[in-house]
């Protein structure tokens, strides 16, 4: 597993260079949601409000918001709707209720058009008020009649004291005053009585219930609607790629050094040799349907390589190539010939390879060929004295280099080294392709050997 700290600036270069294969991806996640929205039907909601005056604790609340949605309800306003194909457990769930500030429980109902939503609201509320009536009305707990008992003593009671202001002395005497005025704060205490026994008496409470008016037409989709399902499913997606390339990044075995890469093939480093220009190191090469759609989506871009780094002048890269050739020499103390083996899909390692060719003049004689890491097949062995390799780092796993090893090993070839390709900012000004002193290309040079050897 790799060892690099996820830090923006990787998250910033997956954007940048798989931005086209990232908006494939969350074009798809947006296809889905869209099917998804059609597997889901529009719904619309509204609510209906009904007032419970009176004075109501929390508990209270909640236990009618309970009744407002049970089955009995609920069924009641199914069989007056009329509706057909639903059933009534489709109906309980379409429909809920909550306790609001201001004793008003809020019955919501939801269906497939705005019409139909503000009648199952309008519906339910109704038939909960009629039935929340009707259990006040016929409640035989002896409890609950006793405030109604109550109050027929109460009233009878005021009669009587009106009775006895009526036969108190009719003269205006001091004590006939003050005894019908008594008589009247007593029959008002009573009346006050009354009044706040009604006021925190449930059973009346619940026969004053009110629906506060109709249930509002929606005027939208309840959510999720078809655009957020579409927006949900393309950031799903997107997020998913991202973390999918994080993921492969970190999981990620590819060897990036020499000594790794030198280790996998079986065989020393000889050295790093630098190609100059971006594009034509980072992308892959290869023909067919398959390519060009890799161009097109981007994934022929490795994301997971550090920018390029800037070049020194094309003496410094040459030298370089020199002194790959010099070991070389060593190792071959008279002129020999060893067969080059390039990644066909590998146009960094391409460039080296030509370039190593022109520097190498003859000394040893090198030929170059292609060979597919996929199902590599090197050629049989001709008096080559042996294999070197040219690559670029970080692009073969260690199964493909050892595959591609053991197809030099099958053909009688023996590898003699590893050459590591690297690709580098040339400098603006200067040639890339072309040496100061006006040497050949490094294609052309490559070209020739090939020519010579055939």
């Amino acid at each position: 597993m790799s060892d690099e700290t996820i830090r923006l600036v990787t998250v910033g270069r997956i954007l940048r260079r798989r931005w086209r294969l990232l908006a494939v991806i969350a074009l798809l996640g947006a296809l889905a949601g869209y099917g998804t929205s059609l597997l889901f039907p529009p719904r619309y909601t509204t609510s209906a409000s009904v007032l419970l005056p009176g004075v109501w604790q929390d508990r209270e609340l909640l236990t009618q918001a309970q009744i407002a949605t049970s089955s009995v309800v609920v069924d009641r306003a199914a069989a007056t709707l009329g509706w057909t194909g639903i059933t009534g457990t489709e109906f309980q769930d379409r429909v809920s209720a909550t306790a609001a500030d201001g004793n008003i429980i809020k019955i919501s109902g939801t269906a497939e058009t705005p019409e139909r939503a503000q009648q199952l609201s309008d519906q339910v509320a109704h038939q909960f008020v009629a039935f929340a009536s009707h259990v006040a009305g016929d409640s035989t707990d002896p409890e609950a009649a006793q405030p109604e008992a109550l109050r027929q003593l109460v009233l009878q009671t005021g009669r009587r004291i009106s009775d006895l202001a009526a036969a108190a002395d009719p003269g205006k005497t001091v004590e006939s005053v003050q005894t019908r005025t008594e008589l009247e704060k007593l029959r008002t205490t009573l009346q006050d009585a009354i009044k706040k026994l009604d006021q925190v008496d449930p059973a009346a409470n619940r026969a004053n219930m009110v629906v506060m008016g109709s249930a509002p037409r929606p005027s939208g989709e309840a959510p999720p609607t078809r655009i957020q399902l579409v927006a949900a499913g393309a950031l799903l997606f997107f997020l998913a790629a991202v973390v999918g390339h994080l993921a492969t990044g970190r999981t990620s075995r590819r060897p990036r050094t020499e000594p790794e890469i030198a280790a996998a093939l079986g065989s020393v480093p000889l050295g790093t040799v630098d190609v100059p220009g971006e594009r034509s190191a980072r992308r892959s090469g290869g023909r067919g349907p398959r390519a060009l759609v890799r161009r097109l989506l981007g994934t022929d871009v490795r994301w997971d390589l550090p920018a390029p780094r800037p070049s020194g002048d094309e003496a410094g890269r040459r030298l370089r190539h020199r002194r790959v050739c010099a070991r070389l020499r060593e190792q071959h103390p008279y002129p020999r010939r060893l067969l080059v083996v390039v990644p066909d899909d590998d146009e960094t390692a391409r460039l080296a390879a030509g370039q190593l060719v022109a520097e190498a003049g003859g000394d040893p004689l090198l030929r170059v060929v292609d060979v597919s890491v996929a199902r590599p097949l090197v050629p049989d062995h001709d008096g080559e004295a042996g294999v070197l390799v040219v690559l670029s780092a970080g692009h073969r796993t260690a199964g493909e280099l050892a595959g591609l090893a053991g197809a030099c090993t099958d053909a009688g070839h023996r590898v003699v080294g590893v050459v590591v390709a690297e690709t580098v900012l040339a400098r603006p000004g200067r040639s890339a392709d072309r040496s100061p002193d006006g040497a050949a290309p490094v294609l052309a040079g490559g070209a020739d050997t090939r020519r010579r050897e055939a």
